[in-house]
C-alpha cells in the first residue's frame, strides 16, 4: 500500500508540477518542441479517459449489444431475405428498418421505442403505389 500512497502524494504531484505549462496563453506560442513533447503524455492520458468516458455514459456512443443489429428476427437462417411483390401492395406499405417490429418485415411503430431508448432517428421505409 505505501509505493501506491507514495505515488499519489509524491510521485505524480511531482510530475505535474515539472511539466511546462504556461500561466498566460501567450505562454502557450512560446513553448519549445521538448516543452510540446513533455505535454504529450498527460494530454493523451486525459483524451483516452475523455474518450472512454463519452463512450460508456453516452448512450449514442455505445455500439448495438453483440454488434447486432438483428436482435430477434429469423435468427435460425444465415441471412435474412424478405420480398415483397408489388401487385400485393394495395396503395401503400410501411417497411421496418429498425429491425424491432414484431410484424416484420410491415413497420409496427417500435422505432419509436428503440429511437427513445438509443437516441437514434431511425425510421420505416414507405413505399407508395402511383395509379
Amino acid at each position: 500500500m505505501e509505493p501506491i500512497a507514495h505515488l499519489i502524494k509524491v510521485s505524480v504531484p511531482n510530475y505535474l508540477a515539472g511539466l511546462p505549462i504556461p500561466e498566460s496563453i501567450g505562454g502557450w506560442f512560446r513553448l519549445g518542441v521538448r516543452d510540446w513533447f513533455a505535454l504529450l503524455p498527460p494530454t493523451a492520458l486525459l483524451a483516452g479517459v475523455g474518450y472512454m468516458s463519452y463512450r460508456a455514459f453516452c448512450p449514442h456512443g455505445r455500439p448495438a449489444p453483440n454488434g447486432c443489429v438483428n436482435l430477434k428476427i429469423k435468427k435460425d437462417i444465415a441471412k435474412v431475405v424478405d420480398s415483397v411483390d408489388i401487385e400485393d401492395i394495395s396503395e401503400k406499405a410501411v417497411f421496418c428498418r429498425c429491425w424491432r417490429s414484431e410484424n416484420w418485415p410491415y413497420c409496427d411503430g417500435t422505432h419509436g421505442r428503440h429511437n427513445n431508448e438509443c437516441n437514434d432517428n431511425v425510421g420505416p421505409l414507405i413505399v407508395t403505389k402511383k395509379s
